[in-house]
């Protein structure tokens, strides 16, 4: 019985290991790159790295290989991408929010809904988008840019290009937003002198798209708006699983039985997340073990991008037209300018 088991399962890992193979070694050339101080100064990191490579091989010398490699490039862009999520979870603790407040929770719980709620406004009824393309790039400029619309392709369940579009948006603005935010600090100091450094870390880390980039930026103004960044970040991140909850819920209202083409995806790997986040606060694990799961969790989602790079078409961005780049534009104005009041509100009121 074990020889006929391993009969069947063995043509089915030769059918997932060339696409497998070519997706690590994408991400491993992302990882690589990102390590370098020229691109990491940009604040690129390894996700976004891997699906430009993608993008680019998907482009040029992948059809050849396609009819070897797309069973594995599918199962990276669709399991391995649920099991990353689920371990980015060991990226967060309850420690974490405790250290924020209950001001950087608020904040990030109104930056959050109030940014999605306008994306949704501007792109379907402004700008006229298709809603998954909308959705995903709220997704991505609310929570945490690249990942948050990879987490959320498997609820919405777009195409591949309308992801692409949407990375590329969120990419594009969060990128420019380390240049920005470091000028605009002794601009916000000037106008309003109570505001400290770690104050306008929070803004920083509640309104920027990647963990990357926000990073970069708040290294640029100082140490203390660094930390604040990254845990008002994290924080950020940790509200992914309840958005993505809250938004299948929403899916499951708006899609009629008769006209779906398929039950609404129930996001069980956000539920997993929460579990992770909450099972990495009691501190079990020993740190290199957690060091070396998030180093899993990287590769995974590098592996997933870099997939749903390799099946995006240019013929299919250049159809989305410069309205998704118009709605992240808008969307990153908003960011700063009511990211900004919300921030000032809440501090004032709770500070």
């Amino acid at each position: 019985m074990a020889d006929l088991s391993i009969h069947k399962t063995h043509p089915q890992l030769q059918l997932w290991l060339p696409g497998l193979l070519l997706t690590a070694l994408i991400a491993a050339a992302a990882s690589w790159l990102a390590g370098q101080p020229a691109i990491a100064s940009w604040g690129l990191g390894s996700l976004t790295l891997a699906i430009v490579l993608g993008i680019i091989i998907g482009n040029s010398i992948y059809t050849p290989l396609s009819p070897h490699c797309d069973a594995g490039v599918a199962l990276a862009k669709q399991k391995l991408l649920r099991l990353g999520v689920i371990l980015f979870g060991f990226r967060i603790t309850l420690q974490q929010i405790a250290d924020v407040g209950l001001s950087g929770i608020l904040i990030d719980a109104l930056t959050l809904s109030s940014t999605f709620f306008i994306t949704c406004l501007l792109g379907i009824r402004l700008l006229k988008l298709d809603r998954d393309t909308v959705w995903l790039i709220g997704a991505g400029s609310s929570i945490c840019g690249a990942a948050a619309v990879l987490a959320t392709e498997p609820v919405v369940k777009a195409a591949a290009s309308k992801v692409a579009v949407a990375i590329a948006t969120v990419v594009l603005f969060g990128t420019l937003a380390i240049f920005i935010y470091p000028l605009l600090w002794p601009l916000a100091h000037t106008l309003f002198p109570a505001l400290d450094q770690a104050q306008f870390g929070v803004f920083t880390g509640s309104t920027i798209h990647e963990v990357a980039q926000v990073v970069a930026a708040g290294h640029s103004i100082g140490s203390d708006a660094e930390n604040s960044a990254v845990i008002a970040k994290m924080l950020r991140v940790m509200m992914l699983a309840p958005f993505l909850l809250c938004l299948s819920a929403v899916l499951r209202r708006q899609t009629p039985r008769a006209q779906a083409s398929g039950p609404v995806t129930f996001p069980w790997f956000a539920l997993l997340f929460i579990a992770v986040a909450l099972f990495n606060s009691l501190h079990l694990l020993p740190a290199e073990v957690v060091a070396m799961l998030n180093q899993l969790a990287g590769l995974l989602l590098a592996m997933a991008m870099a997939a749903l790079g390799l099946t995006t078409r240019f013929s299919a961005l250049r159809e989305a037209g410069v309205k998704p780049l118009l709605l992240g534009a808008l969307v990153f104005i908003w960011l700063i300018v009511g990211g900004g009041a919300i921030n000032l509100l809440v501090q004032h009121f709770m500070g």
